[in-house]
Order: C-alpha cells, then sequence, then structure tokens
C-alpha cells in the first residue's frame, strides 16, 4: 500500500470528490441510524428495549449489524439484510436459469436489468422484516407490562412499517452510490460504518467483564491506578496477543494470491508487430473477500429471527420450536448459556460450514474461469503448457478451487476462533457476557473491508497520479 500516492492523489479533484462522496453518505447513514421510527415516546421506547437487548445475545448480534439503530429503534433497523437475501436470491437464479446466465454475460446492460431486479425483490422483503421487526417488538414489550406502546392506533402501525421500509429502500441506495465513486462496496462499507460505530462499546463491555474492582489494583508507574482481577489482568493480555496474531494472519491470508503467468503469441499485422510478451493473472487465495462472512452472517440470523417471530405469537403449538431455533441459532455465552454442549456447538458449527460454503458460492460469482479462458484464447494469450480453450478453463477452476478450499477453511477457523476464545476465557478468569464471538465477527468484517477499500483506493490513485510518472 503506497500511502504516498494515495495522498497525492487527494490533489486529484476526481478523486477528491469521490472520497468526499463516500465519507459524506457514511455521515448521513450515521445520522439516520439515530432518527426514530414515529411511534410512541423515542426515549421511554429506547430504554425498554436495551432492556430486552441486555437479556439476549441475539438481540445484541442484530444491534451489532445495524450499527445501534435497534437500540434507538431508527428508521434504518431491518439494515441491508433485504438487499443481501435479495442478492442471494438473483445470484442463486443467475446460476440456475440459463436464460438469466445469458443476461449477466451480455455486459453492463445485462448486469444493470439484473440489479434492478434485485432492487424490486428487496422491496416486498423489506416490508416483510419490517412487519416481523414490529410484530415482535409490539409482543416482547406488552408481555413485559409496560405501558409505551398501549396508546398506539393500528395506523401507528403502518407508518412504522412504511418508514422502516423505507429506511431500508434508502439505505441500499446509499451502499449503491458508494459503490458507483470506485472506491470500496457499497454493503461492505455502510456494515463497516456500523460495525465501527459499536466497537467502543463492545470493547468497554469486554473490557467491564475482565476487571473488576473487588479484586485489587494495578499500579501504573506511580501515576494512577486500574481496578483489577489479577487473573483476568493477564487474561486480557493474553486477548490482546491472541487478537494481534489473529488479524496478523487475516491480513496475510486476504492479501495471499497465486500469481499465474500469462504469454501472448507474436502476431503481426501489416509493418506492425504485437504480441510476444508476458503477463500476470493474480488469483486471490480468498476471492470473495468478506463477502461470505456477512452472507453467513445474515442467513444465521434468520432462523433465530424467526424463532423470535413464533415465540412472540404467544402461541403453545409453536413454543418448542421457537425455543429451540432461539437456542441453537444464537452465539452461546459461558456461563449464561442453559442448552447442552450439543447445542453450545451448533452455531459455531453451522457459521464454520456457511463461511466454506458461501467462499465457494461468491467465488464462482467473481471468478469465471470460462470467461476468462475465452477472453485469453480472443486476445492470443495462453499459459505456458496448457493449450487454450477448455484445458485452460480446466486448469484455472482446478487452481482457483485449491486456493478456495485453503483459504475457505482458514477464514471459517480464523471465523470461529473467538467462540472458542470466550469460554477458555470463562475457564481461566470465570468471565462471562463479554460477547466475544460478536466482537470477532465484527473484527474480521472490519479489517477484510479496510482492506479491500484501501486496495481500491490505491488503485484509483495509482490511476489518477499516472502522468507523475512519465
Amino acid at each position: 500500500m503506497n500511502w504516498k500516492t494515495i495522498l497525492r492523489s487527494l490533489k486529484n479533484r476526481d478523486m477528491l470528490k469521490r472520497v468526499l462522496i463516500v465519507l459524506g453518505i457514511i455521515v448521513a447513514y450515521r445520522l439516520l441510524a439515530h432518527i426514530p421510527v414515529p411511534l410512541a415516546e423515542p426515549t421511554q421506547l429506547k430504554e425498554v428495549i436495551n432492556s430486552l437487548l441486555s437479556k439476549s445475545d441475539f438481540g445484541g448480534f442484530l444491534n451489532l449489524l445495524t450499527g445501534g439503530a435497534l437500540t434507538s429503534f431508527s428508521i434504518i433497523l431491518v439494515g441491508m439484510s433485504p438487499f443481501i437475501t435479495a442478492s442471494i436470491i438473483t445470484q442463486l437464479l443467475t446460476k440456475a436459469i440459463p436464460k438469466l446466465e445469458e443476461l449477466h454475460k451480455d455486459g453492463e446492460s445485462g448486469r444493470r436489468k439484473i440489479n434492478q431486479w434485485t432492487r424490486m425483490i428487496t422491496v416486498p422483503l423489506a416490508i416483510i422484516q419490517s412487519v416481523a421487526f414490529v410484530f415482535i417488538l409490539r409482543q416482547t414489550v406488552l408481555a413485559g407490562n409496560t405501558t409505551v406502546l398501549n396508546n398506539s392506533s393500528p395506523m401507528d402501525w403502518v407508518i412504522a412499517v412504511t418508514a422502516m421500509t423505507a429506511g431500508s429502500v434508502l439505505l441500499m441506495w446509499l451502499g449503491e452510490l458508494i459503490t458507483e465513486q470506485g472506491i470500496g462496496n457499497g454493503i461492505s462499507l455502510i456494515i463497516f460504518a456500523g460495525i465501527v460505530s459499536q466497537l467502543p462499546k463492545t470493547l468497554a463491555t469486554i473490557g467491564s467483564s475482565l476487571f473488576n474492582t473487588s479484586k485489587g489494583v494495578l499500579h501504573v508507574f506511580n501515576w494512577f491506578t486500574i481496578p483489577v482481577n489479577p487473573v483476568s489482568f493477564w487474561v486480557a493480555i493474553g486477548l490482546v496477543v491472541a487478537s494481534l496474531i489473529v488479524l496478523y494472519l487475516l491480513v496475510k491470508i486476504n492479501e495471499a494470491q497465486r500469481v499465474i503467468t500469462i504469454n501472448y503469441a507474436k502476431r503481426v499485422q501489416g509493418n506492425t508487430s504485437y504480441g510476444g510478451i508476458k503477463s500476470i493473472l493474480p488469483v486471490k487465495l480468498i476471492s470473495a473477500n468478506v463477502i461470505p462472512i456477512i452472507f453467513a452472517v445474515s442467513f444465521l440470523s434468520l432462523p433465530a429471527f424467526l424463532g423470535q417471530i413464533l415465540k412472540a405469537t404467544g402461541n403453545p403449538a409453536f413454543a418448542g420450536l421457537a425455543t429451540n431455533l432461539i437456542a441453537w441459532f444464537q452465539a452461546p455465552s459461558p456461563g449464561t448459556f442453559t442448552g447442552s454442549t450439543l447445542q453450545a456447538l451448533i452455531y459455531p458449527t453451522v457459521y464454520f460450514l456457511l463461511v466454506i460454503l458461501f467462499t465457494y458460492f461468491y467465488t464462482g460469482i467473481v471468478f469465471n474461469s470460462n470467461e476468462i479462458a475465452e477472453n485469453l484464447q480472443k486476445q492470443g494469450g495462453f499459459i505456458e503448457g496448457i493449450r487454450p480453450g477448455q484445458q485452460t478453463e480446466d486448469y484455472l477452476t482446478r487452481t482457483v478451487n485449491r486456493l478456495t478450499l485453503f483459504g475457505s477453511l482458514a477464514l471459517g477457523t480464523i471465523a470461529v476462533l473467538p467462540f472458542f476464545g470466550q469460554y477458555l476465557m470463562y475457564a481461566l478468569a470465570g468471565v462471562t457476557g463479554s460477547n466475544l464471538s460478536i466482537g470477532g465477527t465484527g473484527l474480521l468484517i472490519v479489517v477484510s473491508v479496510a482492506l479491500e477499500s484501501l486496495r481500491q483506493i490505491n488503485s484509483r490513485a495509482l490511476m489518477v497520479t499516472y502522468d507523475d510518472y512519465k
């Protein structure tokens, strides 16, 4: 990463404009996160929701992904989940329906049509999720014997659903505006901004779990003292060291790539010769970047979310199923998780498998071996020792599959490490409720998105400062 080039590129008006637009959109997103849904009294409603979230790891996880919009019951509470779900649906249909696959290969016009269908699917999904959120809130709050929502009429609930749906669609539009600037993926950057805004609170929660005022104090150069549990203090030091090691490995894995040398045959047209040169085709170890984690987290939230809906209905016939869905598909926290060991392993195991599955799924979308082989053949390019055409496609497919196998296993392992880390902290220091798994997932997304965004910024910076190197 060439920081001097990036700083020099900011002198370019177009580059500076793109950066300021992205920063402005992120600021607008954070402002939207504090605009409450027009329902009941915002302050009292926020207190009720905070008390409810403190009893649920699932609620805290949703609050992290929405950038705190859940605690403030913001109009963007639904977040990017409908758009992500719609994207998964359209991408699956593109692979399953030949006509859609041909449309995808048509170029920019075909992709625009598919993107338009994705937006259209997003709207009904946003409505469904908004209704579900409002239903869960209403049933849960009323079950808590509070009078906050007693005066809410059916029209108030319709307005609330409309506001939340509009907020989700607005967020989708803001994400696409960011993507158009060419310095980062809009969906990833919005989720990144939301998680970063909540990381200080998450770290404070972990810190308060580690440091105990009743166990003693730590003297720092006779300047000040810190209340601390001696055992927890060394656990905290170990946690910091382990986090740095995991971050280092994550960066290395994210940046690792296989370089394939491409040779171009020499061609003569008139009095001019072309080709006869070598180029490279870099194939990343994890071509899908952070998207598998985002997809896996979004997919995993659905069963627990469905369980909350079934529980809120109050129907005894659904009580058992609702309890199992919530228990199985939420991040287990040592000391507070009441299920069996087998139930505690369900969430991290499914999470690990989903990361691997979505890594293969998204890699197949972003890296099309058939298309690359065809383009190389048209341009007179070939891999040494490999015939152009079908053999080149098979070679690229084998290479990408091998890289993706190792990359997905490494990414999945890093994703589930915090689950075992918090159990180790509980065994060593008796720390409970640290939400380390939530912080670990957020940290994975933050690091991956930051690296990818910096890479895109660096590429555009090299492009706008190209004339300086002539």
